[in-house]
């Protein structure tokens, strides 16, 4: 089998099926990426180096650069990336992948697409360049499904093998082949009728969340300015058993799946019915500009302190989007790192999980300290950002002159709250 793209959710995926003994191909066009993994050097913190190496040994796993490597497949998983570009789904990797496979796509193989996207991807654009590329027809010669990757790095509970996985074909025994294939990888399946739901149901697990972080953060702002304890509020609300669920605030989102999937479901409204998605829109609008309110908040309290922002040293604590892992895409550490920076302020950040950070194009990236006491002490304002397990909190609140914290893990007098 083939696994196209070697990032967050394919490799993980790839190992996997090493694991469940299927002989694996891992595509992915980035031939450093393809280098490190040779090496057993891996980039993914849910595909760990030791179970890199293990997978390498059996011979049983390929990572290549090389697209004559994906001759022979019999199964293909698409994992690539769908950025937004200028507001609107980049759609080139799922375009390339489909016409690097549809020229070594044989009778009864079967394609599955993983990537987040919206609903009609699979069965409007994917089946068309691979049936181009190929002369085979899907359905008929080959089958073609959908299964919406659920990776959620650093979750210690849920992990590929745990996670309910949704399944969907382009017919029936599209449907039966994938999956027949996921039932080998996990432990539960849940069929749906048609890919179209199967791409929708992701774009609502993540746009759920998405709205409702969204709410919390503009109730986190009013709070403020009305003098109410926000987490108080929160905890106090969290003890009713039913009918409530809870979401912090935070200094925005990140990753993929907040900032851009719901974006996909918009535009494909927008497109296609010439109308917008409100509830999106806001939410976008709320959670985007969450960093820009921190930063507000932290110039009103140096300004407090006789402190402009220019020449102050701020030290950013955690920058990756979430916690206990190193992954920065879409990170609200770097919009806050950009802005600081561009206002004149020193600005440093401390993260175990993250060795580099750059938040300009043509300038210095972060430099990175340790959690010492005199880099605490020397800070003009700490910012938590992201809230490791792995730091010492007292410790922070402690040895700070004054921190601004958005994820409510310090307490004393030199702790302010988001």
């Amino acid at each position: 089998m083939a696994v196209i793209g070697q990032g967050y959710v394919g490799l993980p995926l790839a190992l996997r099926a090493v694991e469940v003994g299927y002989e694996v191909v891992g595509y992915d066009v980035d031939q450093g990426r393809v280098k490190r993994l040779q090496e057993a050097d891996s980039y993914v913190e849910d595909a760990p180096p030791k179970a890199l190496a293990t997978a390498l040994a059996t011979g049983r796993y390929r990572p290549t650069a090389s697209r004559d490597d994906l001759s022979g497949f019999d199964v293909a998983l698409i994992t690539v990336p769908t950025p937004l570009k200028e507001a609107m789904p980049d759609m080139s990797f799922i375009e390339d992948a489909g016409r690097e496979l549809s020229a070594y796509l044989r009778p009864g193989a079967l394609v599955v697409l993983e990537s987040t996207t919206y609903p009609g991807t699979t069965e409007e654009l994917l089946a068309g360049l691979l049936e181009a590329g190929s002369g085979l027809r899907a359905g008929t010669d080959f089958h073609l499904g959908y299964s919406p990757e659920r990776i959620d790095p650093g979750n210690r509970r849920y992990d590929l093998e745990t996670t309910p996985k949704v399944v969907s074909g382009i017919d029936t025994a599209s449907l039966a082949a994938v999956e027949a294939f996921y039932a080998t990888l996990v432990q539960k399946t849940v069929p749906v009728s048609r890919p179209r739901e199967a791409e929708l149901a992701k774009l609502i697990e993540n746009t759920f969340r998405h709205v409702n972080i969204a709410l919390v953060n503009e109730l986190a702002v009013f709070a403020a300015e009305l003098g109410v304890d926000i987490w108080e509020a929160l905890d106090a609300a969290s003890s009713k058993p039913f009918g409530f669920m809870r979401f912090n605030p935070g200094p925005g989102v990140g990753g993929h799946c907040l900032p851009i999937d719901p974006s996909y479901l918009s535009w494909h409204i927008r497109s296609s019915l010439s109308r917008s998605f409100r509830f999106v829109e806001l939410a976008n609008d709320v959670n985007d500009h969450m960093p820009e309110y921190v930063v507000q908040r932290l110039m009103v309290a140096l300004n407090s302190a006789g402190k402009a922002v220019k020449g102050s040293r701020v030290l950013l604590l955690g920058v990756a989007y979430k916690p206990n892992t190193s992954d920065l895409r879409e990170s609200p550490a770097l919009v806050l790192g950009r802005k600081l920076l561009r206002l004149g302020a020193d600005v440093r950040y401390i993260d175990s999980h993250v060795a580099e950070v750059d938040v300009q194009a043509n300038g210095p990236g972060l430099a990175r300290v340790d959690l010492r006491p005199g880099e605490l002490e020397e800070a003009d304002a700490v910012v938590l950002v992201t809230d490791h397990d792995d730091v010492d909190y007292e410790f922070v609140a402690a040895r700070s002159r004054y921190v601004l914290d958005t994820r409510h893990r310090c307490h004393g007098s030199a702790v302010e709250h988001l």
